[in-house]
């Protein structure tokens, strides 16, 4: 729910892209003409009511761009995409621009019509995401654009100075597992009880140390093959992975991300190609100069403990057959090794 300055809230698709239509004329002359006209529609990707629009962009040089629309998103969304994105337009075809990890933002505001909206014009990536071919290459390019993000996002904001993370209530959803494990709702329920009773004796240590992870990195919090597309190059050609939906951002640890995306494959490995996700997302990040964890492996196996054995918890998102399963193959081969 997205609140205007005169106390109208948007709540809905539908209240959004009625909004959008309505102001499009107050949005085209904010950018003094230069967009053109915006063809609404509802986007499948992004997270949260807003209306989303294509629409071309007019360039001092005469030439135009391909641009998306979108109104109204939250204001953290915002300060990311224009804080990692913004960029002049005499310098929208430099080589740095069309570096950048997330997409080039042509415009942007906090206010439009009267109401305290926050929106942006932000360059449209002609080619499909990544998922649809998620080649070795393609991985490595995903991962090596989150290191990007990683570090550009330190140096506009200081990780420092958030508010720190919310805490996952691993107890409570290790409950609701045990729950989903009663009657003949799951394969393998009688392993299951067995491997959560043993959960729930080492519960208190592995949150323990979860939660004293290093808080040193904004994460992406969405990283997937869907939430990935290449810039096209002036040329014509796809050029470099961009990271696209950038709503769910917060503080964390970087292994975060690489966890998020590997935890979509634990059912389907072979599509990983060999890529080793927290092993490869950590040489990447040491590229450029950035921190890793030294007992980042070690971490990363507490999270995917708890992680394995919240599965049943969320079977309307996580229930299918072969992922539960792979859950509990790498429960019962990683409890011991992090209980120890």
């Amino acid at each position: 729910m997205t609140p205007g300055s005169n106390g109208t809230t948007i709540s809905d698709d539908a209240d959004a892209q009625n909004l959008g239509v309505s102001l499009a004329p107050a949005l085209r002359d904010v950018c003094e003409g230069r967009l053109g006209e915006i063809n609404w529609f509802r986007a499948t990707w992004q997270h949260g009511g807003a209306a989303t629009g294509f629409a071309t962009w007019n360039r001092p040089d005469g030439r135009t761009a391909d641009v998306v629309v979108k109104l109204p998103i939250k204001f953290d969304e915002w300060f990311w995409t224009v804080g990692l994105g913004g960029v002049e337009d005499d310098e929208a075809e430099s080589p740095r621009s069309l570096a950048l990890p997330t997409p080039r933002v042509f415009a942007g505001g906090e206010q439009l019509g009267g109401y305290d909206i926050a929106w942006v014009v932000m360059e449209r990536l002609g080619s499909p995401p990544l998922a649809s071919d998620l080649t070795k290459d393609a991985l490595h390019d995903l991962l090596r654009s989150a290191a990007e993000f990683h570090a550009r996002a330190a140096r506009v904001r200081s990780v420092r100075k958030a508010k720190p993370p919310s805490q996952e209530d691993w107890g409570a959803e290790i409950e609701q597992a045990r729950e989903a494990c009663r009657g003949d709702r799951i394969d393998n329920a009688q392993r299951w009880n067995q491997m959560l009773r043993e959960v729930d004796r080492h519960l208190d240590t592995l949150v323990d140390r979860w939660r004293a992870r290093p808080i040193d990195t904004w994460c992406h919090g969405d990283l997937h093959g869907h939430n990935a597309m290449r810039r096209r190059l002036p040329s014509g050609e796809g050029g470099r992975c961009v990271l696209i939906d950038l709503a769910l951002i917060h503080p964390g640890c970087w292994i975060e991300d690489a966890l998020y995306l590997e935890r979509l494959f634990w059912a389907r490995r072979e599509h990983l190609h060999g890529v080793r996700i927290v092993r490869a997302l950590g040489r990447f990040r040491k590229e450029l100069g950035l921190k890793n964890s030294e007992d980042a492996s070690d971490l990363a196996n507490v999270r995917r403990v708890l992680m394995a054995a919240t599965a049943p918890a969320f079977l309307s998102t996580e229930g299918h057959p072969a992922h539960l399963a792979a859950a509990l193959d790498l429960l019962e081969r990683l409890l011991p090794v992090v209980a120890r």
